[in-house]
């Protein structure tokens, strides 16, 4: 069942169901208004018989039946019964008395209201005090055949009219229901065009401040994110290629070359430097790459148990140090904690050591004198730790691109690199729901600051 359907139906039986307690209770008053006008009227009656009576004290009973019959207000089989005193019948207007037991004469003789539906028949009897302050009981009934065929009409008419109207609701409610879906039909339209190859278009919301047109603003927003992904990922792609691209036409070049004559056995040796210095780029790459897309494609495996940043600190120092003896790091401790566990944070003891000499290496490398300074201290219920070196520095119009896969800065781009340590260190930093920020000056050095919560 499609959505316009259902909104039909539900329209309709909602309408409907408004519409059925609205018949009812209109036939329902009715109903009661038509049985106390009624009832008034056989109370009139009765009190009209019994004063004729009391009044006419000489005229016969016949007499008294033949005014009854001829009056113009004669109800369809009316009698009056009247009762004295010692629950005689004193007068009855007709053939078959309304016979009340004792109790409910004394009852009605007490002031006590009688009213009573036999069949199509409709009772009331009340009591009358005479001139002679004897108390008479008057009962009264007849058959509203007047009132019950109006009811009857009106019946009709409430069960045609909720029929009649239930089609109406239902053919309105399927028009509403078109209209108020055509903007969904509309973006389910556009939404077919685009595919990978126009991603870059987007849904029309028009001047409307609706829940649909949220709905398509949201859309856009993932169409334009996912724009982004797929930007992102051919760059990612070309640079991954052209990074793959470079060492490996380097190494065929050289060993193409060592081929082409014989050459000495230091040749071939330098040759085959040459070469593994190149294999290590490209394994350093291709590691780099792959750790990057392990925690992007599954960042919910990484083992995390309580590690000692400053620990951690000191082993990515050594690790560094023994690649690269003639960088020089600095590490020192800015109000060390008086406890030790404060220093303590849960997450991977690999991943955090890699993203610190990565942090290291870069502010080494891109120093002339090859040297950074790390400072850890405790601030805001979080450990901060800043890297600081005096290199080139980063222009302003890099910043913001700096943790991007491959990208590197023009004052950076005489110096060897692949541009992933930093996009994988701001990945695994945010692993840790730590934080990364970067400041820099050109010709004064970097500034980068880590924040680790407990």
């Amino acid at each position: 069942m499609n959505i316009r359907l259902r909104l039909t139906l539900l329209f309709a039986v909602l309408v409907a169901s408004i519409m059925l307690v609205f018949s009812l209770s209109v036939y329902y008053l009715y109903d009661q208004f038509r049985e106390q006008e009624f009832n008034k009227r056989l109370q009139e009656k009765a009190i009209t018989t019994v004063r004729l009576l009391e009044d006419v004290g000489g005229i016969t009973e016949s007499l008294l039946h033949a005014i009854d019959r001829n009056n113009l207000t004669a109800m369809y089989k009316e009698e009056v019964t009247i009762y004295d005193p010692q629950n005689k019948i004193v007068y009855d207007s007709g053939k078959e008395p309304f016979s009340a037991t004792p109790e409910i004469l004394q009852s009605i003789r007490e002031g006590k209201s009688f009213r009573k539906q036999q069949g199509e028949k409709e009772i009331v009897g009340l009591r009358y005090v005479d001139r002679r302050k004897e108390t008479l009981v008057v009962i009264a009934y007849a058959i509203d055949l007047y009132g019950f065929s109006k009811l009857e009409r009106l019946r009709n008419i409430l069960v045609m009219g909720w029929a009649v109207s239930l089609f109406v609701v239902l053919f309105s409610g399927w028009l509403f229901a078109g209209d108020a879906l055509r903007p969904v039909s509309e973006i389910i339209e556009q939404v077919k065009n685009i595919s990978a190859r126009n991603i870059h278009e987007r849904l029309t919301i028009g001047n409307e401040k609706d829940e649909l047109a949220e709905l398509a603003s949201t859309f856009n927003e993932l169409l334009a994110r996912l724009e982004d992904a797929f930007n992102s990922q051919r760059s990612f792609v070309s640079h991954a290629s052209h990074e793959l691209r470079t060492p490996l036409a380097i190494m065929m070049g050289q060993l193409g070359v060592s081929l082409m004559q014989e050459r000495t056995p230091e040749t071939y040796r330098d040759t085959i430097k040459e070469t593994i210095e190149e294999v290590k780029k490209m394994r350093d790459l291709v590691n780099g790459l792959l750790e990057l897309a392990r925690l992007n494609d599954d960042s919910s495996q990484f083992s995390v148990r309580p590690v000692r940043v400053d620990e951690l600190l000191w082993q990515a120092r050594e690790v560094l140090l023994a690649h690269s003896p003639d960088y020089v790091v600095h590490i020192e401790f800015d109000q060390f904690p008086e406890e030790e566990e404060a220093l303590e944070i849960d997450g991977d003891a690999s991943l955090l050591q890699t993203a610190f000499m990565n942090l290291m290496g870069n502010g080494c490398k891109y120093s002339n004198d090859h040297r950074v300074n790390v400072t850890l201290y405790i601030q805001d219920n979080a450990i901060r730790i800043a890297f600081v070196d005096r290199g080139v520095g980063i222009a302003d119009k890099d910043l913001p691109h700096i943790f991007d896969p491959f990208y590197r800065a023009e004052a950076t781009q005489s110096v060897k690199g692949h541009g992933v340590g930093l996009a994988l260190t701001e990945r695994i930093i945010k692993l840790h729901k730590g934080d990364i920020r970067v400041r820099s000056q050109i010709g004064i050095g970097t500034h980068f600051i880590v924040t680790l919560p407990f």
